[in-house]
């Protein structure tokens, strides 16, 4: 979309300020099948002529432009809006001129003295004459007679309001002298995924800890915990590594470097003499096991995610292959992983600059190609910070052009704007600080600006209130009321969220030491036998709470997020609504999992179309009780050990005395 060179002298209009437009136009934006992409520029020209500005866009597989009109804002800011139909890549430019035709008859409607209407209609019947010419057979005709209508020799103010009334406006419109036209000079890229990238609630599982009593589990242990899964309502079922696992320096219990001959050391020290990347340990099954497992999943409608780990065991045959694909120290033993003063001396990194880089980067891109193949569609990257930036751009730009359905999810617990890059580069989701923000001021300050910034055009949140290298002080100290806390605010705040289960409905809450994120007896380095049965089980909560998301789709989205102030700071109120409001949700959460927490909301009634002067229902879907609210200030009050939260979905229209035939 360039200017003809001996064009760009009558080139008037400026173009700037588009938005969304990640780094220049460096990256690509967001969205999925069905959004859609609301673009945004400053559009203006010397002098006082009219502008006309569009909107270009093509969908994955247009081979032509498609075109809709922008609306003018005010200060020469204009917005024009497409939908997103089709996966993979779809793009967009601005193009704007100045439109002669608009300027015309803008100032045809202030003229006063007849002979400047007569001249001026002569003028337009020449603008139109030429449009004629650009026109279709049909409309040519129909503008042709615009054409002698113009040079009628009758009253000019006559003629005058024959053309305010007609259809001339919309005949000429159709077919504008874009000879002069700006073209913005970039094409700005959309990357399209499927709706379980923006929607998804993720359940991570242990398979090896399936089994019984002293066993360890298999795939076909995992078909047996599918209705349970399904039951909690999760789309998602992700697996840890299930690769077998290295001998030398395996890790034992609580991480110690004494492993016993039956311990099954951590499944991210991938590789032995049975495989590596691309096997399954052999105490799981085979591939058919697998294939079977993500089969039965199917049935369930969930989908399985594999933890995606690039490194290596010391017994990895990598290790015996390629040798220069390792860091070797001077001593002849190969450079384990540390992040001092942890150790993990079961695990090799790879040594990325090494000369055969280009080899290794095929190699990667075919362990993801390789459960591609078996089935998967989701991946849980294991710490992609810590792999070259180009890596990942190359490799999941290489796949999702021959896959565009896979979903990457970037486990990097890092510093922002390496978390942000990664994001850019192609990763679908991404882990958050979510973990870490407790307080009101945290969460509340922490969501607007991952709602508000530019971010939000490629940073997809998923929440997770644990993991298994993960185990916050509040789950530690909260008890039962603290797991149902975080589970209602992950949930209702996140489009996406996932837990560690069954850790997390079983509110597993011990740490290995006083200070310490670790699990004491953590699965990562042995198996763990769960009672799924217990009484005080958390997966009644956690299943009305996912069946609340999928039922209303104000929770399906993430930028619809609106805070509203609780004179308790131990309170949370937030709102998610449709964009007719016609599902409008409201939730209330006492952040305080030791004592009941009481306050006063203030609603913004006008912002949620509330008239002040008459009752609203507020709809607890949580406990399914309802609440008579009036203006704009309500009580509300949470005991959290009964239900920490209060899941509102507003009603306006209620039952009163004087009209019994009120909707509720």
């Amino acid at each position: 979309m360039t200017n003809d060179i001996n064009e760009q002298g009558r080139t008037r209009v400026i173009i700037e300020g588009v938005q969304p437009e990640i780094d220049g136009g460096r990256f690509p934006i967001k969205r999925t099948v069905g959004e859609p992409v609301v673009v945004e520029a400053d559009l203006f020209t010397d002098g006082h002529d009219a502008i006309t500005g569009v909107l270009l866009y093509r969908n994955h597989g247009d081979k032509k432009w498609n075109e809709v009109p922008m609306t003018f804002l005010n200060n020469d800011r204009w917005r024009g809006e497409f939908t997103v139909n089709e996966l993979g890549v779809a793009v967009y430019t601005v193009s704007a001129w100045v439109d002669h035709f608009k300027s015309w008859l803008h100032d045809l409607t202030r003229r006063a003295e007849k002979e400047d209407i007569a001249l001026a209609l002569l003028t337009g019947a020449g603008l139109v004459e030429e449009a004629s010419d650009r026109a279709s057979k049909g409309d040519a005709t129909k503008l042709t007679a615009w054409v002698k209508t113009l040079k009628q020799k009758k009253d000019p103010n006559v003629i005058r309001q024959r053309v305010l009334k007609g259809d001339l406006e919309m005949l000429m419109s159709r077919y504008p002298d874009k000879r002069f036209a700006t073209n913005y000079g970039r094409e700005l890229k959309v990357v399209v995924d499927r709706e379980l990238a923006r929607f998804s609630a993720w359940y991570e599982l242990f398979p090896r800890s399936c089994g019984a009593e002293t066993e360890h589990g298999t795939f076909a242990d995992c078909e047996h915990m599918l209705p349970y899964i399904a039951g909690m309502g999760f789309d998602i079922v992700y697996f840890p590594p299930i690769h077998p696992v290295g001998q030398t320096f395996r890790k034992g219990k609580n991480n110690s470097l004494d492993a016993g001959p039956d311990e099954p050391g951590s499944p991210w020290a991938i590789g032995s003499a049975e495989g590596g990347h691309k096997a399954v340990h052999r105490d799981l099954g085979t591939l058919k096991d697998f294939q079977r497992f993500i089969d039965k999943a199917r049935k369930y409608k969930i989908e399985v995610a594999l933890d995606i780990a690039f490194q290596c065991s010391p017994d990895h045959p990598y290790v015996q292959a390629f040798p220069d694909w390792f860091r070797w120290r001077p001593d002849g033993t190969v450079q384990y992983a540390e992040n001092p003063p942890k150790k993990y001396q079961d695990i090799y990194p790879f040594n990325f600059e090494t000369d055969g880089w280009q080899e290794l980067w095929q190699e990667l891109k075919s362990v993801f190609l390789f459960w591609v193949d078996q089935g998967v569609r989701v991946f849980r990257v294991d710490n992609p910070h810590t792999k070259p930036f180009p890596f990942w751009e190359w490799a999941i730009g290489e796949i999702k052009a021959e896959h565009p359905e896979v979903i990457f999810l970037a486990e990097a617990f890092t510093r922002p704007k390496v978390m942000n890059r990664l994001a850019k580069l192609g990763f679908t989701q991404s882990y958050t600080y979510f973990t870490w923000r407790n307080t009101k001021e945290e969460l509340t300050q922490y969501f607007l600006e991952l709602t508000r910034e530019e971010s939000r055009e490629y940073f997809r949140p998923n929440l997770w209130p644990n993991t298994p290298d993960i185990l916050h002080e509040y789950l530690q100290f909260g008890g039962r009321p603290a797991f149902q806390i975080r589970l209602a605010l992950a949930a209702t705040l996140g489009a996406n969220y996932g837990i560690y289960g069954p850790a997390y409905e079983l509110f597993a809450n011990n740490p290995r030491e006083p200070g310490s994120e670790e699990y004491l007896d953590s699965e990562k380095y042995q198996t763990q036998k769960w009672d799924l049965n217990r009484r005080d089980s958390l997966k009644d909560f956690i299943a009305r709470v996912n069946s609340i998301r999928k039922e209303n789709p104000a929770l399906h989205r993430m930028e619809n997020l609106h805070f509203f102030d609780v004179d308790n700071d131990k309170l949370i109120c937030y709102s998610k609504s449709t964009d007719d409001k016609a599902n409008l949700i409201i939730v209330v959460v006492n952040l305080d999992p030791y004592s009941m927490q009481s306050g006063w909301v203030e609603l913004p009634l006008e912002e949620l179309g509330l008239d002040p002067a008459h009752p609203y229902q507020m709809h607890d879907l949580l406990s399914d009780a309802r609440y008579l609210w009036q203006g704009r200030r309500n009580y509300v009050e949470l005991d959290p050990h009964a239900v920490p939260a209060h899941i509102f979905c507003l009603r306006r229209r209620v039952h009163t005395e004087e009209d019994f035939d009120y909707y509720l």
